[in-house]
């Protein structure tokens, strides 16, 4: 008899202690994530993976099969994890498939009625480093730059020609072309007439860099061109993600160097409205989001429309909860660190880049 009691304790308490275990695992989930991505190596003493030959087909995630009257070059978001590497090697097949399967089809097929997209692989820091504003963290994102800016080189030299431009950056990809813009294009005339616009998505700038006297000044309505639409998103009630964006979002400075933007305004320019305004732009206004995960290329979403309204406040577009349920964060801790699934301004980025062609002056799509 005591030795039965003695095992439903032993079973009661090891059942205990499963339960506890699991909840912790629950609780503490991403200080986890976070150690086994964590290098665990100084930035100082990391050697990278090997440089992306531009010249080569493989160091681009996508490619034209022909060209058109208008070059976008697209620069993608983090689809980089972490581990190992603080900055990703382009050839690692599960960021390639995240390209293909996830960021083509949400955010670069917007822009691919406007005209011809290029998009290149580049040495990405890991999304490790969008949790920490420490110096590796920095560096690595700083070092990222580099490919990018080859890769830029590369386009204008071997493929865009004279044609107009459209530059359009994604979360890090965003923060790289924001780069692009300040220290390439907007020192050089000739590359300031060629830009149709520049589309920074989910990317923080200082408001400051691109005012109305800046050498590329911010969009203040959807009939112009030469101008910068920026935003970082955050929904209506999400104040936590609020409080992240102003505490931990970077910006370049002078010297080429990331700094917080600690209390320096944000440029915020409505999607929905085509320009920089303080306006509520109601759920009529959206002309369609879209979940296109898992689309092929070329191929077109079905729309959602009148899903979301959006309201710039204090630098930070508020977008109100979708209708829709495949609007929703879904997936694994890391992947709601990600750019989602879905676009939930993919009609609007569409017409925007057409509208903003139009006013360059052309008179047929890109």
């Amino acid at each position: 008899m005591a030795r039965r009691r003695w095992r439903l304790w032993f079973g009661f308490s090891a059942f205990g202690f499963v339960l506890l275990a699991l909840a912790a695992v629950y609780i503490w989930r991403a200080d986890i994530f976070e150690a086994l991505l964590d290098p665990q190596v100084p930035y100082t003493v990391y050697q990278p993976p090997p440089a992306p030959d531009y010249s080569r087909a493989g160091a681009w995630a996508q490619l034209p099969k022909r060209a058109r009257p208008v070059a976008i070059f697209f620069v993608h978001p983090t689809t980089f994890d972490g581990g190992k590497d603080w900055n990703g090697p382009i050839d690692d097949p599960r960021p390639a498939g995240l390209y293909d399967q996830v960021v083509a089809p949400n955010y670069a097929a917007p822009f691919a009625a406007a005209g011809a997209v290029y998009a290149p692989r580049y040495r990405q820091a890991s999304l490790y480093t969008s949790l920490s504003l420490f110096d590796d963290a920095i560096e690595a994102r700083e070092f990222a730059y580099g490919d990018v800016a080859r890769a830029f080189a590369y386009f204008l030299d071997h493929w865009a020609g004279d044609r107009p431009i459209v530059l359009v950056g994604v979360e890090q990809g965003g923060g790289l072309a924001a780069r692009l813009l300040t220290e390439v294009v907007a020192p050089s005339p000739s590359l300031r007439r060629r830009l149709v616009a520049a589309y920074l998505v989910e990317t923080a700038v200082r408001a400051d860099d691109f005012g109305p006297s800046a050498a590329i000044p911010a969009c203040q309505r959807r009939e112009q061109s030469g101008c910068v639409a920026a935003w970082i998103s955050a929904r209506t009630t999400d104040l936590p993600r609020v409080i992240s964006i102003l505490g931990r979002s970077t910006v370049w400075n002078r010297q080429g160097r990331l700094v917080n933007i600690a209390h320096a305004p944000i440029l915020c320019v409505n999607p929905l409205l085509g320009g920089r305004s303080d306006a509520l732009a109601g759920e009529r206004t959206n002309l369609g989001a879209a979940n296109a995960t898992g689309l092929e290329w070329g191929a077109r979403p079905g729309f959602l429309t009148r899903q979301v309204s959006a309201q710039c406040v204090g630098g930070i577009l508020r977008v109100s909860r979708p209708r829709s349920a495949s609007l929703l964060p879904q997936g694994s801790w890391a992947d709601r660190l990600r750019v989602p699934g879905y676009n939930l301004f993919w009609a609007d980025l569409e017409a925007d880049a057409l509208a903003r062609e139009r006013a360059f002056g052309l008179s047929q799509p890109g």
